[in-house]
């Protein structure tokens, strides 16, 4: 029989997440993973002294924002480039920051209308509030809401017209897999999420991110907003650590979930 494939499992037990429990969500999945992977937890802040040390593929979870713990982050992605991530540190959305949502904005695509120039609010919809947040920011860190004429140049912030929506709903991944879907019916609790029942035409809205962001294995998030006139917009797209709340799924899904995870993280460890 060969070996199993060894995994470090990057993951911050103790973070305080607002609404929902990250450490509950790795216990769960590590205890699963491990009828497939060897696998041993470790802190973020301690991920880049562990690299390599005979693991086949280091795997980041709930591992908190980085903002948090910037200098550990840069010296984890600078000794990980030759090294087998999971998720791959080629993502181009949250992974590397959210000048992705000013882009695609400028591309026209469907995503909350974002600029990062005072200069450049008059491109954006009319609002009565609007928010602003850092780029590198994560699970609402340093997010405002202001009127326009409160509105002052930051380096590095993001400026949103504040979306007046139905509900919030997120798409889940693995690989190019779609897995399921969860919304917040009440707009004012986040993270009280119920199953939702997505149609081909969220699917189609989810996976136009999913493409461009053409991660080749992976667990991706796709968060938007259900606009009062009935279409989808981007809220972000979670590529790097994203919370998969599967204490609000059904027990089939995170059966199926599991499955699809430990053949995805086998492949990419080759």
């Amino acid at each position: 029989m060969p070996p199993r494939p060894k995994v470090l499992y990057v993951t911050d037990l103790a973070y305080p997440a607002r609404g929902r429990r990250y450490c509950d969500e790795d216990i769960y999945l590590t205890s699963r993973l491990r009828e497939h992977f060897d696998i041993a937890l470790c802190n973020p802040r301690d991920a880049a002294a562990l690299l390599g040390n005979g693991f086949d593929v280091t795997v980041v979870r709930n591992s908190g924002p980085v903002i948090d713990y910037p200098e550990a982050y840069r010296e984890f992605r600078e000794r990980a480039k030759d090294l087998n991530v999971y998720n791959p540190l080629t993502g181009k959305a949250d992974m590397a920051g959210k000048q992705y949502l000013v882009d695609l904005t400028e591309q026209g695509s469907p995503v909350i209308p974002t600029v990062d120039r005072r200069e450049d609010v008059a491109k954006l919809p009319a609002a009565d509030l609007y928010v602003v947040k850092p780029k590198a920011g994560a699970d609402s860190h340093g997010l405002e809401f202001v009127p326009r004429e409160k509105i002052t140049d930051k380096n590095n912030t993001l400026i949103q017209p504040k979306i007046d929506f139905e509900y919030e709903v997120s798409f889940y991944y693995v690989d190019d897999e779609f897995q399921y879907a969860l919304y917040a019916p009440e707009t004012d609790r986040r993270w009280e999420l119920r199953a939702y029942e997505a149609t081909s035409a969220d699917l189609e809205f989810a996976e136009e991110f999913i493409r461009w962001n053409g991660l080749a294995h992976g667990i991706q998030r796709v968060d938007a907003c259900r606009t009062r006139e009935g279409g989808l917009l981007l809220v972000e797209l979670e590529d790097l650590n994203p919370y998969l709340s599967l204490d609000r799924t059904s027990e089939e899904t995170r059966e199926r979930f599991v499955r699809a995870m430990a053949r995805s993280i086998k492949s990419s460890a080759g």
